[in-house]
């Protein structure tokens, strides 16, 4: 019999997340600081507006670009939000989940060949997305003393006559860097003179600590030249529900749309409905669950810092990055031991790309309760190294 596999799918490795996630639910009395999922429920009137579409029999498909009602917030919540203005006619889908609109932007603007510039540590998705869309991932390093921001300079070190979509992934999983308007109007320059095109993934975009989440597309010239990809599993708590959107110029969206259509039909209609909700009246919710995180965050930087746990402060998403270097043991080995011996997960630097070496990632989408306990557990593993 022939092989029945495709080489690079086989050639892919599975995420590293994952593999710390399956075998913590194996290990009575573990804690999970390693799974980037709200604690949250999903506000009832969110949920509410769920019920109440299949109580009404709204079971149906909806457009494959998504419910027009849900389309028409997304344009008013991206023009409130960044001061940008969409079509829901031809420059929104509605996708199942963020992941789902990464996959589709770079399936539908990749030629054989063609270059992926993809800033690491980042998320897991993207490299295996450029793979299978036939691209060639680019890795830009990005670098503690940075912030682990990108930088005009690190893009130009990179970029050759093939590159042509360049990865934003900010705010950061899983650094928790984020980018200011200065670095975005510093990285545009070089897009625009370089004819490239960019993959905005701002899927925690209201998880900004500082002052407001700034957006590339806010930028003069990069609008036409980004897919702005979000969705409503972090701010919103509602991972389960699949739901995710991109917002982009129009002959990029018709071929999204178009491979979304053979693949999947629609989104979730009960999800849209419910969306529709969470953009009109949400906004009290994500603001309670915005100070909660930063109650965590403040409560983490100091309990690394009293440890003597090296760590930049994040400014974006439910991470921390902390160095691990000192122990002199790779970012695998030191994950698996604090597993072992304390009971405690988290994922490996390397999860995210090989520069995450010499650094684990710590969500502290938990509650103060949980994370209290896990840095007792941390403190005492440390302390024995």
């Amino acid at each position: 019999m022939r092989n029945p596999l495709a080489d690079k799918i086989v050639d892919i490795k599975p995420s590293g997340i994952r593999k710390f996630f399956d075998v913590v639910q194996t290990i009575e009395g573990a804690i999970s600081l390693g799974v980037g999922e709200p604690d949250f429920d999903t506000p009832w009137h969110i949920r509410d507006e769920g019920i109440y579409s299949l109580e009404k029999g709204r079971t149906f498909y909806t457009s494959n670009s998504g419910l027009k009602e849900l389309k028409v917030e997304i344009c008013n919540y991206t023009n409130r939000k960044l001061g940008v203005t969409y079509s829901p006619d031809n420059q929104v889908l509605v996708t199942v989940g963020g992941s789902e609109a990464i996959d589709l932007a770079l399936r539908a603007m990749i030629n054989p060949g063609d270059e992926v510039l993809i800033p690491q540590p980042s998320y897991v998705s993207y490299e295996p997305c450029a793979i299978l869309a036939g691209a060639k991932p680019v890795i830009i390093e990005l670098k503690e003393e940075n912030e682990f921001r990108l930088t005009a300079e690190e893009i130009l070190e990179h970029v050759t006559d093939k590159t042509k979509i360049l990865v934003l992934p900010f705010p950061n999983n899983p650094t928790g860097a984020i980018m200011e308007r200065k670095d975005l109007e510093s990285i545009a320059k070089v897009i625009i003179e370089k004819d490239l095109f960019v993959l905005s993934d701002e899927i925690y975009s209201e998880l900004t600590y500082t002052d407001k989440h700034v957006s590339i597309v806010e930028i003069p010239g990069m609008l036409e030249r980004t897919i702005m990809i979000n969705g409503f599993s972090k701010a919103f708590a509602m991972t389960g529900w699949r739901l995710g959107y991109a917002c982009g110029p129009k002959e990029i969206i018709e071929q999204m749309v178009k491979i979304h259509q053979f693949a999947i039909m629609c989104a979730p209609t009960t999800s849209q409905y419910a969306a529709v909700e969470a953009l009109k009246n949400g906004d009290d919710d994500v603001a309670m669950m915005r100070e909660e995180y930063n109650h965590r965050r403040r409560f983490l930087l100091n309990e690394f810092k009293d440890m003597g746990l090296p760590c930049f402060e994040p400014f974006g998403a439910f991470y921390m990055f902390p160095s691990i270097k000192r122990f002199g043991m790779s970012s695998d080995e030191f994950a698996t031991r604090l597993l072992q011996e304390q009971k405690l997960a988290v994922v490996p630097g390397t999860a995210f790309g090989d520069c995450g070496e010499g650094f684990i990632r710590i969500s502290y989408a938990y509650s103060l309760d949980d994370l209290k306990r896990a840095m007792e557990r941390l403190r005492a593993f440390t302390t024995q190294l």
